[in-house]
This record gives structure tokens, C-alpha cells and sequence, in this order.
């Protein structure tokens, strides 16, 4: 083995970061870290939208390499050489099968950006492989491979970072640390909300599966369908075999940065109230939710997901509010406002460079920051800003906004497990059934 590899493998030495108010924060730059120097070849998978934004990150460290892009569909890798060669000044290799790539041994981390139902098998595959893992939220299309992820990272003992990206954002680590300190009193409430007008995704036709793709793999772990041409390559998001809906493709990231401010984990109860209301057409999850978290302490955590039709009064398209004893802090990727409890604003901090909000890929500054966290994670050890272990509890969080919708009644939860008591019927689909061969094990 090589100095390059044995170095990656090696634990940190200690002092490289701060303490702050619970929050912990590299002493330095990233860049500056010992070690940084130290090359890491990377693969990334699934290459149609979102994963640009990793593409830049990871090309944004000058010690880092993409040696493969890997995706299921000819022509969208056709796309993203062309934009790599535009954008990075090279075309890594190709591979359409994700996992010649985990065969090598020279892939030190890979990057998921593949639709959700891969996202903690391919993860689990990569661990068990040897590999660090970046994964898209959410990490897991069910709670059953929600704990089996955490279970793989503890066993195999890689860095595994999850892509809610606002975890790095400067000015959220700031209000955090503030929050922590007594700013705005005891905090009570965090109320997280998404807004947008996504169109009808029509009634599919079964029709012949296009000679460029190989939905074979596509399905992967999922049960088998017939090919329709509004599956791919993105309204997979709105069907259960593939997607987790809203709540979890943007629902996510503010549950996760309420959770975050309001320093709970799991809910001790869950209510759920929506709808479909705006299309009759193939989408299977509700297209407007209102979710209610309840924790220990008399906290809890409102999310407002509006998909397809605008929130009003005018808001900004995504957010967070943190609400106190003694004030409110509004978060979102580019910005914290500290506001009294009359509703004036006392100061904002934004973000040195802006990222995308409401767009599917949603790049920027946040994802330079993030993933260059999970790069000194590697390298040095330094600690994560989303580790697996405390990126699906969010995951798990959103997955039970789902379940209390199904049920149609407040759930009572389990607080260490995330397990829905006294309810078997709901219980049972805690678990997703799989494809044979393709179930994920440890």
C-alpha cells in the first residue's frame, strides 16, 4: 500500500478544531489543514443534475480527482462530459455499473446523486467496499435502511456525510452558536417551510424502454415496473417505488436545521395533515402538507410543504424560523436574521457567497463548504458537519411525516428508536419490499 492511501486511513492528530457553544469548527481553513495536500480520487454517481454541484466542489480542492462518472443513462453522460470538459477542463472516465467502480482500489470516496432508492444501498455497497460515501438527502427511502446505513458506517468505519449542505453554511453555524449562548431565550419552536409550482407529471404510458438506458439497474433494489415516459429523469421523485416525496426531496433540509436549533432528535409524537389537490395525474404522495413534530420539553417543529402552488403571503421560496422566549431567528442558505420579539429586525448576517435555493441542482458556496468538511474528515479527521449517524435522524424525522400522513392519525413515537407505537398496520411498512438479489445487508 502506498504513503497516499495509508495516510488516508489514518486518524487525525488532535487540536485541529474549536469548541463552540457544542458546535465544533476547523481552527483553520480547510486548506490550511496538515495533510491537505494529500490526494483523494473520488467517483461520482448518478450525474444528471444535482451532481454538478458535487462535480465542483470536489474539482474546487486542488488535491482531489473525479476519476469516474458513472450514470445509467448514455445520453445524460454524453451531457455531463460535455459539461465537464466546459467546466473542470477534463472528462473523467465512464462506467455506466457503479460497481466496477467500488472494485477499485484506487476510488478512495464516492458521491450519490442517484434517485432515492438507491441511495442507501449504493451507500452500504460503497462501505462495504472500502470507500467514503457522500450521499444526496434523503440517505434512506425507508426506515429500515435508515438504521442499517448507521449500522454499516459504525461497522466499516468510513466517513459517510450526508448532502444537507446548509450544516456548512458560516452564518447557520454562527446563529447556532448563538442559540446555544441565550439570544432569542429558550428556544420552542422551529418552523420550516417550502414553496413551489411544480406542474403535473400527466398519466404515464408503458412504452418501449429507450435503447440508451439500462432500467435494469436504474430499478436496482426496487420491486420491477414497466418502463413509462414520466418515470425518468426526474418525476420519479412522486412515486413510492422510487421517491419519498416532497417532505424528503426538500422537506429535509429545514426540518434538519430546526432540529439542529432546537437540539432535539426523535419526536416523542407526529401529526400529519395534506392532500393532493392540484392535478389528477400519476403523482402518489400529497402535494401540500402541513407536519407537526412534538419532542421532550414542550418543543416542536412545524413543516409546511406547498409543491405545487406558491405560499402566500409572499416568502421566500424555502426557510427556517427559530422562535424563543425572548426572540426569532430566521435561517436559510444565504442569510441569518436576528429579529426582537416586537418583530424588528436587530442584525443579519449573510453568507460571503450565495447558493441556490429552489432549483434542482442547487449548487453554490454551501457545497465548496460541505464537502470540503467531508474532505478534511478523511484526510484529518476533523469533525463532520452532517455525519450519518445525526443526518438520519432528520432522515427519520421526514420518513415519519409520511407515516402519520398514511395513518390519517397522530402517531405516538418512540423517542431512541423512531418506531411508531401501538400501531402495527403503519409498522409494516417501516420496511420496503426488494428485488431479488438487491436487499441490502451487512
Amino acid at each position: 500500500m502506498n504513503n497516499r492511501r495509508v495516510f488516508i486511513k489514518k486518524t487525525a492528530i488532535g487540536g485541529a478544531a474549536i469548541s463552540l457553544g457544542g458546535l465544533v469548527l476547523p481552527s483553520k481553513s480547510y486548506a490550511q489543514v496538515l495533510g491537505a495536500n494529500d490526494k483523494i480520487n473520488t467517483a461520482v454517481i448518478g450525474v444528471r443534475s444535482r451532481a454538478k454541484a458535487h462535480v465542483k466542489a470536489i474539482h474546487n480542492d486542488k488535491n482531489a480527482r473525479i476519476l469516474y462518472n458513472c450514470d445509467v443513462d448514455d445520453n445524460i453522460i454524453e451531457e455531463h462530459n460535455t459539461w465537464c470538459e466546459d467546466n473542470i477542463g477534463y472528462i473523467p472516465k465512464v462506467e455506466k455499473d457503479f460497481r466496477k467502480i467500488l472494485e477499485d482500489k484506487d476510488v478512495d470516496a464516492v458521491f450519490i446523486a442517484t434517485p432515492e432508492h438507491w441511495h442507501a444501498p449504493m451507500a452500504i455497497m460503497a462501505l462495504q467496499a472500502g470507500k467514503h460515501v457522500y450521499v444526496e438527502k434523503p440517505c434512506s427511502h425507508n426506515p429500515h435502511e435508515n438504521d442499517l446505513l448507521v449500522a454499516a458506517q459504525k461497522k466499516y468505519g468510513k466517513k459517510v456525510q450526508m448532502g444537507n449542505q446548509q450544516r456548512s453554511a458560516k452564518s447557520s453555524i454562527l446563529a447556532i452558536k448563538e442559540i446555544r449562548e441565550g439570544i432569542i431565550g429558550d428556544v420552542y419552536k422551529g418552523e420550516a417551510y417550502y414553496s413551489n409550482n411544480r406542474g403535473s407529471i400527466g398519466k404515464g404510458n408503458v412504452i418501449d424502454v429507450p435503447s440508451t438506458l439500462d432500467w435494469e439497474l436504474w430499478q436496482g433494489p426496487a420491486p420491477r415496473e414497466d418502463y413509462r415516459d414520466n418515470i425518468h429523469p426526474y418525476n420519479w421523485h412522486w412515486f413510492r417505488n422510487w421517491g419519498t416525496g416532497e417532505v424528503h426531496n426538500n422537506g429535509t433540509h429545514e426540518i434538519d436545521i430546526c432540529r439542529w436549533a432546537l437540539g432535539v432528535d426523535l419526536p416523542e409524537s407526529v401529526s400529519s395533515f395534506g392532500g393532493k389537490h392540484t392535478f389528477n395525474d400519476d403523482w402518489e404522495f400529497v402535494d401540500n402538507q402541513q407536519v407537526t413534530y412534538s419532542f421532550k420539553d414542550n418543543k416542536f417543529i412545524t413543516w409546511t410543504g406547498h409543491s405545487r402552488g406558491i405560499m402566500k403571503p409572499e416568502r421566500p421560496g424555502r426557510g427556517a424560523t427559530i422562535y424563543g422566549s425572548k426572540g426569532a431567528i430566521t435561517l436559510s442558505r444565504n442569510a441569518y436574521k436576528l429579529y426582537a420579539l416586537d418583530g424588528s429586525l436587530i442584525k443579519e448576517v449573510k453568507e460571503a457567497a450565495q447558493s441556490a435555493t429552489t432549483n434542482t441542482r442547487g449548487e453554490g458556496s454551501l457545497d465548496i463548504d460541505h464537502v470540503g468538511n467531508f474532505f478534511a474528515a478523511i484526510r484529518e479527521d476533523v469533525t463532520q458537519h452532517a455525519p450519518i449517524a445525526d443526518a438520519a435522524i432528520s432522515t427519520m424525522i421526514c420518513h415519519l411525516g409520511n407515516m402519520a400522513q398514511d395513518a390519517g392519525e397522530t402517531l405516538m413515537v418512540d423517542p431512541l428508536t423512531g418506531k411508531i407505537l401501538n400501531n402495527d398496520k403503519i409498522m409494516a411498512h417501516w420496511k420496503r419490499e426488494y428485488a431479488d438479489g438487491w436487499e441490502p445487508k451487512l
